[in-house]
């Protein structure tokens, strides 16, 4: 029995031997073992940094102006009606006293009419110059998108990325900044259209 062990034990280990033999005696023979590793394209990315874009751009300045402008005649507005108004009811409170009760309940009657037409006239103002807002942050959305579809048949950008200040974007690195050459171009742009509407 032992000896059937001893010849098991010794068959084994030469076929051990035999194929470790075989393994890594034909490895310079066998073809190279390649490792493809697919690589995504490369892709041309550039960034653009929206505060100075928003600065620098000369659209923006114009629309920022007129729209401060447009809320501060709003205000005023608004100030000289509420100051209107609070003078007649502070005159009511004085003639109050020489009414009599139908007129006082009529001329209260009336100035909270007042008072309601201008909170509705405030309310809509306020809405109006908020649309108008709007309106010109999608025309400045808009005319950046077109600018840059236009400019990109020529450099063939994959992405043109929005970079700011705690934005998505962490790091950028400053060799892929197009922020001078487009701020440049959309102020060519808009300054030529200001020339064609004179």
């Amino acid at each position: 029995m032992k000896q059937a062990s001893l010849i098991l034990n010794v068959v084994l280990a030469v076929a051990v031997a035999y194929l470790y033999y075989l393994q890594f005696s034909n490895k310079s023979e066998a073809e190279p073992v390649t490792t493809e590793t697919k690589t995504a394209p490369s892709r041309k990315v550039v960034y653009v940094n929206v505060d100075s874009l928003l600065t620098n751009y000369e659209y923006f300045k114009d629309t920022r102006k007129l729209l401060e402008s447009k809320r501060f005649q709003l205000d005023n507005e608004l100030n000289a009606r509420g100051r209107s108004l609070q003078n007649e009811i502070a005159f009511f409170q004085q003639k109050a006293q020489t009414m009599t009760m139908e007129q006082g309940r009529a001329t209260e009657a009336a100035l909270q009419k007042k008072q309601q037409d201008f909170v509705a006239y405030r309310e809509q103002a306020a809405q109006r110059l908020a649309e108008e807002e709007q309106k010109k942050n999608d025309e400045l959305y808009t005319q950046i998108q077109d600018y840059l579809k236009k400019v990109n048949k020529q450099n063939q950008h994959d992405f043109v990325l929005g970079y700011t200040k705690g934005g998505g974007i962490l790091f950028a690195d400053q060799s892929m900044d197009a922020t001078k050459q487009i701020i440049a171009g959309l102020n060519k742009e808009y300054d030529e259209k200001q020339k064609a509407k004179k």
